[in-house]
C-alpha cells in the first residue's frame, strides 16, 4: 500500500478521491469505483502501488502512437483497476477488478521498471493496458526517474482523469494517447459509466500543457459510427486540439460484454477517415486493420515520411522530424 496523492478528507472519516472525474466520496473501509483506491481510517491508499500485473516491451506504434520515435520500443506497464466500466473493455481481466474478485500483480519498484526499460533498449515507458490515473502514484514516481534517465513517458488513457492529476503529471509526461470513445454523453453513461465532458477537458488541458497528444476512437457498428457523430469528433479535434493532432480510428471486435455485433467493416473505417480529413485533420489512421491507412505523409507536399505495415516501419524523416521533400516539420517527438 501507499498513501494516495490526490484526495481530500471529509467529515465522518470519509475521503474524496481527486484522481479522476468521478471524485468518489469513499466511506471508511471502502474503495472507489476503480476498486484499487481504499479509505483506511480516513486516509486514502493505493492498493496497487507496487503490484504490476503486466510488463512487456511493445512497439510504440501498438499504443498506438505514430508520432513519437517511430519504430522504437516502449516498456509498457499496468496495475489492475480502471475507473470506467466499458462493456467493450479489451483488457477486462485486469481492468475490471470487481469481475476478478482480487488484486493480482508482482512487486516491482519504480527503479526496477526504469532499469528494465533501459536494459531492453526502449526509448519510452508507457503506462497503459488499464488506466494510469488509478495507479498514478506508481506512474509518477516511475516517470520522474524515467525522465532523469532520458526516457520518454507516455499515458495511454481513457481521459476521464481530473484536472488536478493532469496538472501534476504534465512536467514529466511527454505524450498521451487518449480515447475519445464517442461524442455523446449518452454513450459514455450507458456503455462506460462515465461522461464525455471531462474527457474533452483532459484533451484540451494536455494540449495546453504541451503534451504531445494522439486520439483514438474505437468505431463500434451501430453505436458511434454515425457520420454526423464522427464529423463532430473530427471537428472537435481539429478545432479545439489542432489539425496536427493524429486521429486513430480502430476496428471493433466483439469482446467482454459486447458480443452482440460484428466487427467493424473496413468500409466504415475508410468513411470515417474521409470524414476526418474533410474536417481538416492532417493525420488520420486506421487501427486493427493492417494494410489500410497506416502511413504518415507530409501534410504540405505529400512526401511519404513513415511507411508502415503492422509494426514494420520504414522511416524517411530527416533530423528533428523534418520532411525530406520540403523541410516541413512533422508534429510529434522525433
Amino acid at each position: 500500500m501507499k498513501k494516495a496523492l490526490f484526495f481530500d478528507t471529509l467529515e465522518g472519516g470519509r475521503v474524496k478521491c481527486l484522481a479522476c472525474s468521478h471524485y468518489c466520496r469513499i466511506e471508511p473501509g471502502k474503495t472507489g469505483i476503480c476498486g484499487v483506491r481504499e479509505n483506511r481510517g480516513g486516509t486514502l491508499f493505493s492498493l496497487v502501488y507496487d503490484r504490476v500485473v503486466a510488463a512487456s516491451v511493445d512497439p510504440v506504434e501498438k499504443k498506438p502512437l505514430f508520432h513519437l520515435k517511430p519504430g522504437s520500443t516502449s516498456f509498457s506497464i499496468a496495475t489492475m483497476g480502471c475507473n470506467l466500466g466499458c462493456r467493450f473493455c479489451q483488457n477486462a481481466d485486469i481492468a475490471q477488478v470487481r469481475d476478478s474478485g482480487r488484486i493480482r500483480g508482482r512487486g516491482i519498484s519504480p527503479e526496477t521498471i526504469v532499469a528494465q526499460a533501459l536494459d531492453a533498449g526502449c526509448k519510452s515507458i508507457s503506462y497503459t493496458y488499464t488506466e494510469p490515473s488509478v495507479f498514478i502514484e506508481l506512474a509518477l514516481d516511475t516517470a520522474r526517474l524515467a525522465k532523469d534517465a532520458g526516457l520518454y513517458n507516455i499515458f495511454v488513457t481513457n481521459g476521464f482523469m481530473s484536472p488536478e492529476l493532469v496538472e501534476a503529471a504534465a512536467p514529466v509526461l511527454d505524450a498521451a494517447n487518449v480515447d475519445l470513445k464517442a461524442f455523446t454523453d449518452e454513450f459514455y453513461r450507458k456503455l462506460c459509466r462515465a461522461g464525455l465532458k471531462p474527457v474533452k477537458q483532459t484533451l484540451k488541458q494536455m494540449k495546453q500543457k504541451g503534451i504531445m497528444v494522439e486520439v483514438t476512437t474505437l468505431v463500434i457498428p451501430g453505436l458511434n459510427d454515425d457520420p454526423g457523430e464522427l464529423a463532430g469528433m473530427a471537428g472537435f479535434i481539429a478545432g479545439e486540439l489542432g489539425p496536427e493532432t493524429p486521429w486513430h480510428l480502430s476496428r471493433f471486435h466483439p469482446t467482454y460484454q459486447m458480443t452482440d455485433r460484428a466487427a467493424t467493416p473496413a468500409a466504415t473505417l475508410e468513411r470515417a477517415c474521409d470524414i476526418g480529413e474533410k474536417a481538416g485533420l492532417f493525420h488520420v489512421y486506421t487501427g486493427n486493420l493492417p494494410g489500410a491507412r497506416e502511413n504518415t505523409c507530409c501534410r504540405n507536399c505529400g512526401t511519404l515520411l513513415v511507411k508502415r505495415h503492422g509494426y514494420g516501419i520504414e522511416n524517411f524523416l530527416k533530423e528533428n522530424g523534418r520532411c525530406p521533400g520540403c523541410t516541413e516539420t512533422l508534429y510529434g517527438i522525433f
